[in-house]
């Protein structure tokens, strides 16, 4: 949902089947795809838009099929496509393309149905909206068809372009209106002994890969380093209703050369959303402000986010995000996975005035929120390989292999079954955090040149071409969770 419909092009579809196995390959290139097998599996590759924001995957809707490019998205549970005559898709100008990465014509499919009418209808924390049907019709991703699946289709949408949602079936939208769930495609594929148990496993790989993989049923033990360690998903209500991929976020701590400093926040319990569907990583005011002193960021008014020079991602240091108790996982984010290009195409805005006069502006990966949930996006997740378990409401996390150009894929042995190869994480807690003691920050010093001036004269004017892009990158990235119905986008 954080993506701008300027980006994708040539973005080519490959998929397997067997026995309860099933790969799916999505990658930018323009030759025909090649099919491979795996066991009890659905393996995809996503195509990385990292400018705009997300990661994309290739489908067809109906009969014949229709091409469209939608979001893959954990932090909602519908897939909906936009609806070709969705005013956002026919009343195109320069500053609306259009629904350049596809929509839906009902009139041409022969296995079309609506099956709940003017009963689709999601509506964001930003105002955006997509209302319209829920409809049934034939989707297929790589050569996998699935009968009858239920969607949405946005008529009436501000968002040009549609979303798998492969979260809780507690999240759909439906039960904004007909207060009934229905099977989601991973439920569905389930169903359709495709894969054991409801399951799925992303690996986004880093900033600068053009796509990552999602495997569906199964772990890849070639994508992560180490142990692949499980976690509670944490309910809502504190009972067994699960609605969002939520975890205890035990500590931040921000490591350089100089030293190591703990983040602190004044939130009793931090709780974050793995979520694709979000480009960066939203933390509490406090602790997103500690982040930025330590690298020399500040927030900028013209764009309403936290931006930095672009050099910054060329220092060597990294971020630590431990979780589940001090005993918990800990994934470490560099820097150059948290420094992102505010723009594509042409130089990029620079510092107009201040100490970093001339530099060029990026934007932070790290921003900041007041309200609970908080996200661990893109910027976070590309770091990670991370299993969602469904069934047994875990999550299986470890550092990621960058760039891996190895696979050995186990698939979970049953509905139910535990992540393969991972062990529980010992001594684990689904509230509460670590605090930091510290007078001072001691590794800020390694981030930049501990000048406490320079991050704050960062909000200053900036020159450069592309403003209108970036305007409109920034829109598609705030864009935040729906009102009910959906989780975060």
């Amino acid at each position: 949902m954080k993506a701008s419909p300027l980006a994708v092009a040539g973005v080519v579809l490959a998929s397997t089947a067997h026995a309860q196995v099933v790969q799916f390959d999505i990658e930018k290139r323009h030759d025909a795809p090649s099919l491979c097998k795996r066991d009890a599996t659905i393996d995809g590759t996503l195509s990385n838009q990292k400018v705009q924001g997300g990661y994309f995957i290739n489908v067809e809707v109906g009969t014949p099929g229709q091409n469209i490019t939608l979001q893959l998205d954990t932090g909602s549970s519908d897939v909906w496509v936009p609806a070709s005559t969705a005013a956002i898709c026919t009343q195109t100008s320069q500053r609306n393309p259009g629904c350049t990465f596809g929509s839906f014509n009902s009139d041409d499919s022969s296995t079309f149905q609506v099956v709940g009418e003017n009963l689709f209808d999601i509506t964001y924390v930003d105002g955006s909206s997509s209302k319209g049907d829920y409809i049934e019709d034939t989707f297929r991703i790589n050569g996998i068809n699935i009968q009858n699946l239920t969607m949405g289709l946005g008529l009436d949408t501000s968002i040009a372009n549609g979303l798998v949602g492969v979260g809780y079936i507690n999240d759909e939208a439906s039960l904004g209106t007909t207060r009934q769930t229905y099977p989601n495609l991973p439920v569905v594929l389930q169903q359709q002994k495709l894969i054991n148990t409801v399951a799925f496993s992303l690996w986004l790989n880093d900033l600068d890969a053009s796509t990552g993989s999602i495997l569906f049923g199964g772990i890849d033990t070639e994508k992560y380093h180490g142990d692949l360690t499980r976690i509670n998903i944490i309910s809502p209500d504190g009972g067994k209703t699960f609605t969002e991929f939520a975890v205890n976020l035990y500590q931040v701590q921000a490591s350089s050369p100089s030293g190591t400093d703990t983040l602190s926040t004044s939130q009793q319990t931090l709780t974050a959303v793995l979520d694709s569907g979000t480009t960066l990583t939203y933390l509490p005011q406090d602790m997103a402000e500690q982040a930025w002193n330590e690298v020399g960021a500040s927030f900028s008014d013209e764009l309403g986010i936290a931006v930095v020079p672009c050099s910054v991602g060329n220092i060597n240091g990294h971020f630590a995000f431990t979780f589940a108790g001090a005993d918990g996982p800990t994934i470490n984010v560099t820097l150059s996975e948290l420094v992102l290009d505010l723009f594509s195409g042409g130089p990029p805005p620079q510092f107009s005035s201040g100490p970093n006069k001339g530099q060029s502006i990026c934007e932070f990966g790290i921003q900041n929120t007041t309200d609970a949930p908080y996200l661990l996006g893109d910027t976070f997740l590309r770091s990670a390989f991370v299993t969602y378990d469904l069934v047994n409401n875990e999550i299986g996390i470890a550092p990621t292999n960058f760039n891996s150009t190895q696979t050995n894929v186990v698939a979970f042995a049953s509905s139910g079954a535990p992540i393969p190869s991972s062990t529980s994480a010992p001594n684990q807690s689904n509230t509460g955090h670590s605090s930091s003691t510290q007078s001072g920050m001691s590794a800020a010093s390694g981030f930049h040149d501990g000048d406490d001036d320079n991050a704050a004269s960062l909000t200053g004017a900036f020159s450069g071409p592309g403003m209108i892009v970036v305007g409109l990158t920034i829109c598609y990235t705030l864009l935040g969770s729906a009102v009910f119905g959906v989780g975060w986008l």
